[in-house]
């Protein structure tokens, strides 16, 4: 089983170990800009299958490519990795007290004769009131300059949050395990996988 991570994200591939599953990551190197009219679904949607569609053109060979992507917003605007910890801090005061919703796609791509099977799950999270003194340490103590949202969920990101709504939790670190246990199954790959044939996979 050649199975491919079209990602380079660390989040992501933690996710994906979660499986047991032997995997090699690919860069998707794709322009990832916005497009006029585009809903942040069909964004993160686009993204997902433009990843693993990407990444297959370069393989030779068989294979199995999995492609994520989510897009967060705070009601009409998008947030993006804060990058620096003053945009972190921007990010949660503006957060503080809303509900920030995410859209997760995952695309399966296993055939060139066939499209790239995909779920897009959504996920609500309720920030509950923060002070200034609790952004300014909480990004101090997370570090969570790569992260849309500016928090860490599965860290102390969680001590932020007065509920999460979702069908799926691990959508919200980047890559939907339900749903991509699903794609999985339909492509031929029983979950979870027999010690044996994990090791002869390997």
């Amino acid at each position: 089983m050649n199975l491919i991570l079209a990602s380079t994200s660390p989040y992501r591939r933690r996710l994906l170990e979660r499986l047991r599953l032997p995997f090699t990551c690919m860069d998707p190197a794709i322009e990832e800009s916005m497009r006029e009219g585009e809903s942040p679904s069909e964004r993160a949607s686009r993204l997902a299958t433009e990843k693993v569609s990407a990444t297959a053109q370069r393989l030779q060979g068989d294979a199995i490519v999995i492609g994520s992507d989510q897009v967060a917003c705070l009601a009409t605007q998008i947030l993006h990795k804060p990058g620096t910890p003053e945009a972190a801090e921007r990010q949660l005061a503006a957060s503080s007290g809303q509900t920030v919703r995410f859209w997760t796609a995952v695309s399966v791509w296993t055939s060139p004769d066939q499209a790239p099977t995909q779920r897009v799950v959504p996920c609500e999270v309720k920030i509950r009131a923060l002070s200034a003194p609790e952004i300014t340490r909480y990004v101090a103590l997370d570090q969570p300059l790569d992260c849309a949202g500016s928090f860490k969920w599965e860290s102390l990101g969680i001590t932020l949050f007065e509920a999460i709504r979702t069908d799926d939790p691990t959508a919200l670190e980047g890559l939907p395990l339900i749903a991509l246990g699903e794609l999985l199954r339909e492509a031929g790959i029983s979950l979870p996988l027999a010690a044996q044939s994990a090791q002869h996979s390997l």
